[in-house]
């Protein structure tokens, strides 16, 4: 595990590169300058921009636009949303294939594109749903407080609905306040016995998928992101080399410390191939 200034020193040892999104290339609100640079260092190798955003790939590079970040700075989009999405559509999996058309969205309505085009049917109450699609807390309620989702959870549990979960994430910081996501809901949901199917990383799943886009085998391509739990556990778990930015989500917890950080993967079992304090060159 090598505690690194900058990325430079891994770039031309890997063929192709896999990068987190939130975290690692912005923080929610703007873009991170020095993984901008990174980006353009970049420019012209194969570079794919995975996200467990629930939302598809194109809704998430219109996002970028916005932020400046231009199409030109990546190769591909990969989210969750986009493979759950997919996954709907195809219905070869027999978990798929076994749900009816009538969904619950437990979630605000910016992401009901998951299910665009697919002809199904948005119902109001769970007892009237054959599945509840879990894209995480909506703006109009707390964030932060997972009781304030429990009624609406149990009810989905009395309904003895299936789950997908289309952003694995427990939680993001967005700017300075911590928000929770879709896996902080869907981890409550199966602790209770609720059959849950998660879709983006850490699933090994989705790297096969990002592999696939980027036609290239796992031993050449590096992955950074800023979670242990995804980025890296996902990683690990898809046989790809990492990079741990501690830019984001542990960022309060253990600032730029990288020995810290070290001792904290070291502790979760994992073992990044270098350790940043930030994405830049």
């Amino acid at each position: 595990m090598m505690l690194l200034p900058g990325f430079a020193p891994l770039a031309d040892k890997y063929d192709g590169f896999i990068l987190d999104l939130w975290g690692v290339i912005h923080n929610g609100i703007a873009p991170y300058p020095s993984a901008v640079d990174c980006l353009l260092h970049l420019a012209g190798r194969p570079v794919l921009l995975l996200s467990n955003a629930p939302r598809r790939a194109e809704s998430v590079r219109r996002t970028l636009r916005r932020l400046g970040i231009e199409d030109a700075l990546y190769t591909h989009i990969l989210t969750s949303g986009e493979a759950a999405w997919q996954a709907l559509k195809d219905r070869t999996d027999p978990w798929f294939a076994s749900l009816g058309p009538r969904i619950y969205h437990l979630g605000p309505a910016r992401d009901r594109g998951v299910i665009d085009g697919l002809g199904l049917e948005i119902v109001s109450e769970p007892a009237d749903a054959d599945f509840v699609l879990n894209t995480g807390p909506d703006d109009e309620r707390e964030t932060a407080d997972l009781a304030s989702f429990t009624d609406e959870l149990t009810a989905c549990l009395r309904a003895q609905l299936k789950m997908i979960c289309a952003n694995p994430d427990l939680e993001i910081v967005r700017g300075d306040q911590r928000i929770l996501c879709a896996g902080t809901l869907a981890a409550w949901y199966a602790a209770q016995g609720g059959d849950v199917r998660w879709i983006g990383k850490p699933d090994p799943a989705i790297y096969q998928r990002a592999l696939s886009m980027l036609s290239l085998r796992a031993a050449r391509v590096l992955a950074v992101g800023d979670s242990l739990r995804t980025d890296i556990a996902g990683a690990a778990s898809a046989a790809l080399d990492s990079v741990w930015v501690l830019s984001g989500i542990h960022a309060a917890e253990l600032g730029s410390d990288e020995g810290r950080a070290a001792n904290a993967a070291a502790k979760a079992g994992l073992s990044p191939t270098a350790i940043l304090r930030n994405f830049s060159w």
